[in-house]
């Protein structure tokens, strides 16, 4: 598949006229000059932004109250960054996505593999097993259990792998394992090593013994149906790899994102806010496993000043703090976008690099709508170093089974992969609670 931009984004992200003429030139130039155009636009909606929250500070601050038409064009502005964002992502995301076709890949593979990808392809097309039954029997004898269907060519496997990682918002800070069990255990320090100093002829004592948890993270089956006609499938142009990888990614990284946030851990992963009920004590006297929060000072909002989103910060420990990052839903997203510091800067600002989020107080800002929405006792934001936090473990390989009568006239290919993920480091998340 071509790298190319498409018209959508590029008018979501506010390009129009000339630029849009430009959209059938997949020149690497010309992708990098809608990337840079998209970001200048959406500075300047950041511009009107700050100047409409001006007039409604002012407002606020001369009449009690903001008038309500400047409230409303700030909900429109906040929209227009929110889809300006995305579609940069989106051509942040195809500007480095790797084509699957052609004989330059095939270069790159192994005798094994390139076997493999010419069977799949025949399985894919017409629907023939036998080169990839004898293919995955000598991988059975090998010891890589049969879960039902075929298991996709490394190459595809790897482009799920990659888009998923760039859509999914969690999965993208997270730390991700890939173990070929579906029972992954690990285990954890609870930090109760100590060292002691000793002088040269005094006796030498234990130190303190390691307190290890063992860590089993929940785990489910991701199932996609994507479905094909079977005229695509014999037309020779079509490009069914790049088509499966993004059909299954997709719909992969939407049911997992929810799962890494809020998934109970029954037949999928324990999201970091569905375990134990969030807390007000420190790290040392908090049980592990559970999460601490900090009161946003409003019974029913976002806080309207810098104290807890800094409290946060600075409740990480120095270790966690660099690489951490705050998430948050879209809603939250526009309450702290309107925060100023006591010089009337403005402490969120856009990106100014393709493919890297937005900032607030020097942190990334990761946008996942599965963070619950902003009302009393709600936990709307985190903020955490993730990779030390929360691991994803995935069961290495996608398998697919082809079905070409259930849905008629298509083709539909059933495409499984487990997924687990659970809290390893609870001292490393915290949470902003919606609590005086």
């Amino acid at each position: 598949m071509e790298n190319q931009v498409t018209v959508a984004a590029l008018a979501a992200a506010g390009l129009t006229g000339p630029m849009l003429e430009r959209k059938d030139d997949t020149s690497g130039a010309n992708q990098s000059m809608m990337v840079k155009d998209a970001i200048n636009n959406i500075q300047q909606t950041f511009a009107e932004f700050r100047a409409k929250n001006d007039e409604r500070l002012t407002a606020i601050e001369k009449k009690g109250q903001a008038d309500p038409l400047t409230d409303a064009t700030l909900a429109k502005l906040n929209e227009q960054m929110d889809i300006q964002q995305k579609a940069i992502d989106a051509m942040a995301l195809d500007l480095k996505r790797p084509q699957l076709s052609g004989g330059s890949k095939s270069g790159n593979m192994s005798v094994d593999e390139q076997k493999h990808r010419a069977a799949f392809a025949d399985f894919f097309r017409k629907g023939n097993e036998d080169g990839l039954a004898d293919i995955q029997q000598k991988a059975l004898n090998m010891g890589v259990g049969m879960d039902g269907g075929y298991a996709v060519p490394k190459v595809i496997d790897s482009q799920v792998a990659s888009l998923m990682q760039n859509i999914s918002p969690i999965r993208s800070i997270a730390t991700v394992v890939q173990t070929s069990t579906s029972d992954y255990r690990k285990l954890v320090n609870l930090h109760g090593t100590a060292a002691t100093w000793q002088g040269e002829t005094s006796t030498t004592a234990d130190s303190a013994t390691p307190k290890l948890k063992e860590i089993a993270p929940p785990s489910g089956w991701l199932e996609a149906r994507p479905r094909a006609t079977q005229q695509s499938l014999d037309d020779g142009m079509f490009d069914f790899e790049a088509w499966l990888a993004d059909e299954v990614a997709t719909a992969f990284a939407v049911s997992e994102g929810a799962a890494f946030i809020n998934g109970n851990g029954t037949n999928k992963p324990r999201g970091f806010l569905a375990g134990p009920a969030p807390v007000a004590t420190a790290d040392a006297t908090r049980a592990f496993g559970t999460l601490q929060f900090i009161a946003s000072r409003q019974a029913a909002a976002m806080p309207s000043s810098f104290e807890p989103f800094i409290d946060m910060i600075y409740s990480i420990k120095a270790g966690h703090r660099q690489g951490s990052n705050f998430v948050s839903n879209s809603l939250a997203l526009s309450a702290i976008r309107k925060l100023k510091d006591a010089d009337g800067n403005y402490m969120w600002q856009p990106s100014l690099i393709a493919g890297q989020p937005s900032t607030f107080l020097g942190y990334s800002v990761v946008e996942a709508e599965d963070m619950p929405a902003i009302a009393a006792n709600a936990f709307p934001l985190a903020f955490g170093n993730f990779k030390a936090g929360y691991l994803i473990a995935d069961r290495f390989g996608v398998r697919i089974q082809r079905d070409p009568f259930t849905a008629k006239p298509y083709v539909e290919f059933y495409t499984t992969k487990r997924v687990g993920g659970d809290v390893i480091d609870s001292e490393a998340i915290k949470l902003l609670k919606i609590s005086v």
